[in-house]
């Protein structure tokens, strides 16, 4: 076994109140100053570049479907299947009645 060495100090009554703080100031909530970030929007919009492809399409969190509901919630606009799907329907028969009108321009100008 081998002896520790305990070193024990007094003070006096005068200097007691002067040592030791007798208030609990380190137990009080100290103001604990955070530097925050300054992240600019185009600092945002720069990384968000850099990751777009590593953000899963779909998903509750974290993903482009929670980016879409999140922005349409803020600028109030509703997202429904059924609204994406009759917009999409919509591009589908725009699209064919092109095609339409190349195929008949194209006749036309054979003649």
């Amino acid at each position: 076994m081998s002896q520790i060495s305990v070193q024990k100090t007094v003070f006096n009554k005068d200097t007691y109140g002067r040592v030791i703080d007798t208030q609990f100031h380190q137990l009080l909530n100290q103001e604990v100053i955070e530097e925050t970030p300054s992240y600019t929007v185009d600092d945002f919009f720069q990384l968000y570049d850099e990751l777009f492809y590593q953000i899963p399409k779909e998903g509750d969190i974290n993903s482009h479907q929670y980016i879409l509901q999140r922005e349409a919630d803020y600028l109030g606009i509703s997202i429904s299947p059924d609204d994406i799907q009759a917009l999409l329907d919509e591009i589908t028969s725009l699209r064919q009645q092109v095609l339409e009108t190349q195929q008949t321009i194209n006749d036309l100008t054979k003649r």
